[in-house]
């Protein structure tokens, strides 16, 4: 029978059911403050100043603003400390860790004297825009189960597909239901045959389930350990019109590696519990690369004041996950029962669009002293599409995250301060939530200082920056959905040297 349904699932071209969700639109479709420790010092309000090679990645028109050809590189030591509440039991988690953060140069082109152009500039920069590394354990007692998740994607689900045939493994049967059915099925596979969860009906259309696990009290663990980062490469033009505008482009190639892997455990003494403990692992790799392009302009209205505007365009990201899953459980008389499929589920290449953003700036400069500026950017995280948009699975995804996302705006403030060869730095951001209930993800404060000296041609800036952001995500999609709070305190000591070329 199955392999029957096989072949006519494979003549009809069956579109695969993918275990992308929200999260997944969002996290790549974020990003952190990162660039070299001028830009960072002041809190990355750049828009209407230029002159710095992180400064392009918010305006191209930056580039123009150089006086000559120069180049950066920057180092970021980054300390992140995850403080998390389950069910009021509190752990907390600190990592910390060197990165190379940015590199790029731009070169200058003066023209002839009498052109209105003034000049030409060609710049190149490398920028880490997120950092995914991050860990946490959420520990505590509840009162839901992981039976939930189970129950929840084997309901509808006949019987005879969480059953193995004569002579078919485990593996082979894991194997069978992620090519024809789908993650969901695999998932009821893993609890039916993980003694989690049961039939009601000892017959093959069976398509109901109960659970080995009595209701009560549960000691819940969850460990979540993830690297990687999202990185972009800029290719920049930009020009310089008479004395008071500036105009640029850039083009972006983007790539993302990002790695999770996620443990669950939970035990019970609940009376009439048939299985006591549960382990659950999941294991997630994504490698991603896309495009994007941002066209800007800088205006200089007089000596003392500056606007900016500029527009990046979406990226377009082409991505490929693999996962990996074992379930582990033991019952009241102490027998062990691994379901370890051992298989790596490699899924379709999918293309995820991130919305746009726009962004304005002013700045005003007092002479050789100092400046203040100010930043702001709208960002539409209801926009995010996965595609192909008429697969059912991307349909019902896109408008979860039409529902639940929304519009978010950035203000960023900065200013520096000159002393002889000394600059002083400081700066303060505010990020609004993306998601409407404005709790899942919340608003993010940061602020920032530095300071810098110039010796010459070359110039060296040192600057410590600190963001918080509550977060209240789920354990799981399905099920299980209780939540837990993380705090997250983000701090980094940034280090740029910055040449001549």
């Amino acid at each position: 029978m199955k392999k029957l349904a096989f072949l006519l699932i494979t003549l009809l071209g069956f579109t695969y059911t993918q275990a992308q969700n929200i999260t997944d639109a969002y996290r790549y479709s974020s990003e952190d403050l990162t660039g070299t420790a001028r830009f960072r010092a002041m809190s990355g309000a750049f828009g209407a100043l230029g002159g710095d090679m992180s400064a392009i990645s918010i305006n191209p028109a930056g580039s123009a603003v150089f006086l000559n050809s120069f180049g950066t590189i920057t180092l970021d030591f980054r300390n992140s400390t995850n403080d998390v509440n389950y069910f009021n039991s509190y752990t907390s988690n600190e990592e910390s860790d060197v990165y190379f953060n940015q590199a790029g140069g731009v070169l200058i082109f003066d023209t002839a004297n009498n052109s209105s152009w003034k000049k030409f500039s060609l710049a190149m920069n490398y920028s880490k825009t997120k950092n995914f590394d991050d860990s946490f354990i959420a520990a505590g007692t509840g009162n839901n189960s992981i039976d939930q998740y189970f129950l929840g994607y084997a309901d509808g689900i006949p019987l005879d597909l969480l059953q193995t045939m004569d002579g078919e493994s485990i593996s082979e049967l894991y194997t069978y239901l992620g090519e024809n059915e789908g993650f969901g099925a695999q998932q009821a596979m893993l609890g039916y045959q993980g003694y989690v969860i049961d039939h009601d009906l000892d017959d093959p259309n069976n398509t109901t389930y109960n659970s080995f696990i009595a209701p009560g009290n549960f000691n819940q663990e969850f460990s979540s350990y993830a690297t990687g980062l999202n990185g972009k490469f800029t290719f920049n033009f930009g020009t310089q019109y008479e004395d008071f505008l500036f105009l640029g482009a850039n083009l972006n190639t983007h790539f993302i590696n990002y790695d999770r892997a996620t443990r669950y455990l939970e035990t019970n003494n609940n009376s009439g519990s048939a299985t006591n403990e549960v382990r659950f692992n999941n294991n997630l790799s994504t490698n991603g690369n896309g495009f994007s392009f941002q066209l800007g302009a800088i205006a200089k209205v007089n000596d003392n004041f500056r606007v900016g505007a500029s527009y990046d365009s979406p990226t377009w990201l082409n991505i490929e996950e693999q996962t990996t899953q074992y379930l582990e459980t033991n019952n009241n008389q102490n027998e062990r029962v691994t379901v370890n499929p051992n298989v790596l589920n490699v899924y379709p290449d999918y293309t995820l669009k991130t919305p746009s953003k726009l962004n304005g700036s002013i700045a005003v400069l007092f002479g050789g002293q100092g400046l203040i500026s100010f930043d702001y950017s709208y960002k539409d995280y209801s926009n995010i599409e996965f595609r192909p948009k008429d697969d059912p699975d991307f349909s019902y995804q896109n408008t979860q995250i039409a529902d639940n996302l929304k519009a978010a705006s950035t203000f960023r403030f900065g200013g520096e301060y000159r002393i002889q060869n000394w600059s002083l730095r400081g700066g303060y951001r505010f990020e609004e939530s993306p998601y409407q209930d404005e709790i899942t993800v919340g608003d993010l404060t940061g602020y920032s200082a530095g300071l810098g000296y110039n010796f010459g041609s070359i110039k060296l800036d040192l600057a410590y920056t600190n963001a918080q952001r509550d977060k209240n995500p789920q354990l799981f999609d399905v099920g299980l959905t209780d939540t837990y709070k993380i705090n997250r305190d983000l701090s980094s000591v940034v280090l740029s040297l910055s040449f001549g070329l």
